[in-house]
C-alpha cells in the first residue's frame, strides 16, 4: 500500500476513534443525568409531582358556642356547606362563578367581588360561598362534569338562634381581610379564613376559632378534581373553646320585644355586686345571620345607607348628654367637698328661671318647684337647684375634678371592641381649644351640672356609676364573660361618701320612683321598690332624649339597669325610657324569683321631668 493510502486509513481510524470518545461521553452524560433524576433527585422531583397534581384545601375548625348564664345557646354550629373553587386563570373563574351563580345566588356585583378577592391571592381557593343550601350543592355534584374545579366541603356554619336580638352582642363572623392580615394578632392566619368581625365574636375570636386543619384533593394537568387524596395525611382541625356569659338571654329577647319599635336607644343591665352584664341591647338591630357565608352586596349596602344606622351599638359605641341622670353624680361631688348634705337648700327657690350673668337658665317646669333641699330637688329633678349647686357651690374646676375622678368620659374597660369613652372637659385649656380664649365663661358648668353641654356618656357608663350607688363600693369593672377572675377587678375610684350619705342619696332615689310628684312614680312596680333617676336630656337634632337609670329592689341591688330612648320625651308626651326600663326590672326579678308571670306590660303614666 502506498503512502497516500495508509495516511487515508490512519486518518479514518482516528475519526472512528473521536466518534467512539464522543458518543462514550454522551452516554455517560445521559447515565449521570439519569442516575440524578432518579436517584439522587427522586424525593425533589416527586415532591414537585405531587405539587402539581395536589391542592391543600383549608379544613376551618368548629367556633366554640357562646352561652348565657342558664346554659341557653347565644351562637351555635349547624351543618352547612361551602363552595370554593380551586386557583385556575382569571378568566376560567370568572366564568365558573357565571355558571355557580345559579345555583348560589351571585349577583354580578357579588361576582365581581369574589374575582377581585382572587386577584389578590391567585395561588389559594377561592371560597365561593359557606352558607350553600343542601339544594345547591346537590344541584352542583350532579353536574360534576360541567364543575370540575369546584369544591364542595361540609363545614360548620354559624348561627344565632335569637337572631336580632343579640346581634350588636355577639357580632358576626366574615372572611378575614387583607388590612386585618397586617395586624399582629392576626399574625399566624391564612388568607380566606373565617374570623369574629364585631361584638364577642371578634373580642374572643383567638378562644372562639380554634385552629384550621387542611385536607388535599387530586387534580389533572388541566387542574379538574380528579378525586380526594388518600396519600398525605390531613390535618384535622382543632375546634374552639366555649364561651359562657353573664348574660340573662331572656332577659335580652325580652328587651328586644318591649323596645319602642319606631324608636332608636339602647339598654343595659349589671349585677352591681360583680359586674355581671345582664343585658346589652341597642335598637334598631339586624339579623347576624345575614352575615354567615357573605352578606351580599345589596344587603350591606341597605344596611349601611339606612338612616337609623342598624349596625350602631347605641349601647357602648354612642355617646348622649346624660341629662338629669347625672345629678346625682353632682349631689355625690358636692357631698364629698361638704358643699351640701340631703336638706340643703340653695339661695335661690325655683320659679322656673335662674339668672346667670346676662342668660337665663331654665327648669324642665316652667312655673317652677318652689324651695327644695337636695333631696326634694332630686325627687323632683330640679334644673334651678342643680344650676346654684354645680355651677355656683363647686363651680367649673370642681366638677372637672369630680367627674375625672369618676372616670367621666372615659371606657368602662367591658371586655368587648370598640367602647366609645364619652366625653367631659379635663382643664379650662380644654375650653380655650374648643372656643377660644374669649369665646366662654363659667356659665359652661350651669349646664354641665344637669348632664347638658360638653356632657357626653355612654348608656354603659352611667350603668357603671350607679351601681356604686346601689353597693357603696367601687364598682367591679363590667364584664360580658363570667368567672371569678373577673369579678376581681375593680376601678381605681369610689363614691368616697360615708355610708349615711349614700343612703340619703338612695332614700332619694326611691322619691323619684315610689313618691308623690317624683318624676317617674307613674311607673312605680307593686312588689318591687326601685331606685332610680330620670333624664330628659336636650337634643339639637330633633325632640329630646328620655332616659331613666336605676336599680332594684333597694334594700338588697340585684340589678342596675340604664336605658336612653333617642327623641323619647317630646313636649307633654310620656317619657319612653322609664316604662320601658321598669319593665327590664319586673321582669328580670319575676323570672328569678317566680313570683309573676314574666311578659306584662308596665302602664304609661304622666308626663316626665329632665
Amino acid at each position: 500500500m502506498n503512502e497516500v493510502g495508509e495516511a487515508g486509513v490512519t486518518e479514518k481510524r482516528d475519526r472512528a476513534r473521536r466518534v467512539r470518545v464522543v458518543v462514550v461521553i454522551l452516554v455517560g452524560v445521559l447515565l449521570a443525568q439519569f442516575f440524578r433524576l432518579q436517584v439522587v433527585g427522586q424525593e425533589q422531583y416527586e415532591l414537585r409531582s405531587q405539587a402539581n397534581r395536589l391542592r391543600a384545601i383549608p379544613v376551618p375548625a368548629p367556633r366554640g358556642a357562646i352561652y348565657d348564664r342558664d346554659g341557653r345557646l347565644v351562637a351555635e354550629n349547624v351543618p352547612g356547606y361551602a363552595v370554593s373553587l380551586l386557583p385556575s386563570p382569571v378568566d376560567t373563574i370568572r366564568e365558573e362563578l357565571r355558571r355557580l351563580s345559579g345555583y348560589l345566588s351571585l349577583d354580578s356585583l357579588d361576582r365581581a367581588r369574589l374575582v377581585e378577592d382572587f386577584r389578590e391571592r391567585p395561588n389559594r381557593p377561592l371560597l365561593v360561598s359557606d352558607d350553600a343550601s343542601f339544594e345547591a350543592v346537590s344541584a352542583i355534584e350532579e353536574r360534576r362534569p360541567s364543575f370540575r374545579r369546584a369544591v364542595v366541603e361540609m363545614r360548620p356554619r354559624r348561627n344565632y338562634p335569637a337572631r336580632r336580638a343579640v346581634a350588636h352582642l355577639v357580632g358576626y363572623t366574615g372572611e378575614i381581610s387583607e388590612e386585618e392580615l397586617e395586624r399582629s394578632e392576626y399574625e399566624q392566619y391564612w388568607p380566606g379564613r373565617v374570623v369574629g368581625k364585631a361584638g364577642l365574636e371578634q373580642q374572643y375570636d383567638d378562644r372562639l376559632g380554634g385552629e384550621p386543619g387542611v385536607r388535599y384533593v387530586e387534580v389533572n394537568a388541566v387542574g379538574s378534581i380528579v378525586s380526594e387524596f388518600g396519600g398525605r395525611s390531613s390535618v384535622e382541625p382543632e375546634p374552639g373553646r366555649d364561651l359562657t356569659l353573664g348574660l340573662d338571654l331572656a332577659l335580652q329577647q325580652f328587651a328586644d320585644s318591649t323596645f319602642p319599635e319606631d324608636r332608636r336607644g339602647a339598654v343595659v343591665a349589671m349585677d352591681p355586686d360583680n359586674g355581671e352584664v345582664l343585658l346589652l341591647y341597642s335598637h334598631p338591630s339586624y339579623d347576624p345571620n345575614r352575615f354567615v357565608g357573605g352578606i351580599s352586596s345589596a344587603d350591606w349596602e341597605r344596611l349601611q345607607s339606612d338612616p337609623d344606622r342598624p349596625l350602631l351599638n347605641r349601647a357602648v359605641g354612642a355617646a348622649y348628654p346624660p341629662g338629669s341622670t347625672f345629678k346625682l353624680a353632682v349631689s355625690a361631688m358636692a357631698m364629698r367637698r361638704d358643699q351640701a348634705h340631703i336638706g340643703t337648700y340653695m339661695p335661690t327657690g325655683c320659679d322656673g328661671t335662674y339668672r346667670y350673668g346676662i342668660r337665663n337658665f331654665r327648669c324642665w317646669k316652667p312655673e317652677g318647684h318652689g324651695p327644695l333641699d337636695l333631696r326634694g330637688a332630686i325627687k323632683q329633678s330640679c334644673n334651678i337647684y342643680f344650676y346654684q349647686l354645680g355651677g355656683r357651690r363647686l363651680g367649673l374646676d370642681a366638677l372637672m375634678e369630680g367627674a375625672d375622678r369618676m372616670d367621666f368620659g372615659r371606657p368602662t374597660g367591658l371586655d368587648f371592641p370598640y367602647e366609645a369613652a364619652g366625653s367631659f372637659p379635663r382643664s379650662r385649656d380644654w375650653y380655650d381649644r374648643r372656643y377660644g380664649q374669649y369665646g366662654w365663661t363659667d356659665a359652661v358648668s350651669l349646664n354641665l351640672s344637669i348632664g347638658q353641654g360638653e356632657n357626653q356618656q355612654t348608656v354603659l357608663r352611667q350603668a357603671v356609676f350607679y351601681s356604686a350607688l346601689a353597693t357603696g363600693e367601687s364598682p367591679v369593672v363590667p364584664h360580658l364573660i363570667r368567672g371569678e377572675q373577673y369579678e376581681d377587678r375593680r376601678v381605681d375610684w369610689s363614691l368616697d361618701l360615708t355610708e349615711a350619705e349614700r343612703q340619703n342619696l338612695v332614700q332619694a332615689m326611691t322619691a323619684v320612683v315610689n313618691e308623690e310628684n317624683g318624676t317617674a312614680y307613674p311607673y312605680r312596680l307593686e312588689d318591687w321598690r326601685v331606685g332610680g333617676k330620670t333624664g330628659t336630656a336636650q337634643n339639637a337634632q330633633g325632640e329630646p332624649h328620655s332616659w331613666f337609670v336605676g336599680f332594684a329592689p333597694v334594700e338588697d341591688p340585684e340589678i342596675v339597669v340604664a336605658s336612653i330612648v333617642e327623641f323619647g320625651h317630646p313636649d307633654n308626651t310620656t317619657s319612653l325610657a322609664v316604662p320601658y326600663a321598669m319593665g327590664i326590672v319586673r321582669e328580670y326579678l319575676s323570672d328569678d324569683r317566680g313570683q309573676r308571670r314574666p311578659g306584662d306590660r308596665v302602664a304609661s303614666g304622666a308626663e316626665d321631668g329632665p
